[in-house]
């Protein structure tokens, strides 16, 4: 008797249509989604973004200044930004949640930058530019990107996972504060709310 897909089984006459099978292919499935929800890290994924820190009557802190390069060789510093909603995103090459975001952004920086908003982005690749250049010219990344350095890592609390995105007022305050990967339709929100 042969065996194949009209009865289930495989070509080495394995029983594909069983819940145990479908179990089997769920895990993987499973853990990669979970993977890439915490971000690139030990650390558990969070927002630090309740409603209320949108609201302008909460108590704010500033966001750090500092002074980075960006790709084209030009100084950025943040304070420069003030007057803009920023969206200051800690990320890497090889982290995926960090892969998944990069696209969203770019869709934001276009369709806000003339609404007094901007991205800026902080590789945290050890290898600096050399890796950096590439990934952001083959993505078309279309905001200023900086390579990091330990004294900007340690202004915003070690950045200990990837991606870590900080939302900035206009007035140059941190209104909230994701860990890990945070849904499109989120930042949106958060977006629309500091840009009014």
């Amino acid at each position: 008797m042969e065996r194949g897909a009209s009865n289930g089984m495989n070509e080495s006459g394995i029983e594909l249509d069983t819940p145990a099978m479908k179990s089997f292919l769920l895990i993987p499935l499973t853990a990669a989604l979970a993977l890439a929800s915490a971000g690139c890290s030990n650390a558990p994924a969070e927002t630090a973004a309740a409603e209320a820190d949108l609201k302008p009557s909460v108590k704010r802190n500033a966001a750090p200044d500092f002074v980075l390069t960006d790709a084209d060789g030009r100084k950025v510093k943040l304070s420069d930004y003030k007057g803009k909603v920023v969206l200051l995103n800690f990320w890497a090459t090889w982290c995926g949640p960090c892969k998944l975001e990069i696209p969203w952004f770019v869709e934001f920086e276009k369709a806000y930058r003339d609404k007094g908003f901007a991205v800026l982005g902080v590789s945290m690749d050890e290898e600096g530019w050399e890796i950096v250049k590439p990934y952001i010219q083959d993505k078309q990344v279309n905001y200023r990107v900086m390579v990091a350095t330990e004294e900007v890592a340690q202004k915003y609390g070690g950045v200990e996972a990837l991606p870590t995105t900080f939302m900035i007022d206009r007035e140059g305050k941190i209104a909230s504060t994701h860990i890990g990967l945070v849904g499109k339709k989120d930042y949106e929100n958060e977006i629309a709310q500091l840009l009014r």
